[in-house]
């Protein structure tokens, strides 16, 4: 995702299903294989790569990366529940 590109995915087991629905069908930016073989890796590829739907995925892939990049910076809400987490750590007793 940090890097803007669309994921394949092809879910397993356990949170791997829930995941893979949730970049498909909730940020749409990637496109789920079926165990059933309904879409296979070439066609996947296909759809990513040169289709109408590929290039919405592709946008909304790259403007995730931005919106991840933001969130990483100083300043942006992963940086700062980082740091507030390792300020509470620090508080702690007996963690100095």
């Amino acid at each position: 995702m940090c890097e803007g590109v669309p994921l394949i995915c092809r879910p397993c087991f356990a949170d791997q299903l829930v995941n893979a629905r949730y970049l498909t069908y909730v940020w749409r930016v990637g496109i789920q294989l079926q165990n059933t073989r309904e879409r296979t890796i070439e066609e996947a590829i296909r759809t990513l790569m040169v289709s109408e739907e590929g290039e919405v995925i592709r946008q909304r892939a790259f403007h995730m990366k931005r919106e991840i990049e933001r969130s990483i910076n100083d300043g942006g809400s992963s940086h700062e529940s980082l740091n507030r987490l390792v300020e509470f750590i620090i508080s702690l007793p007996g963690t100095k």
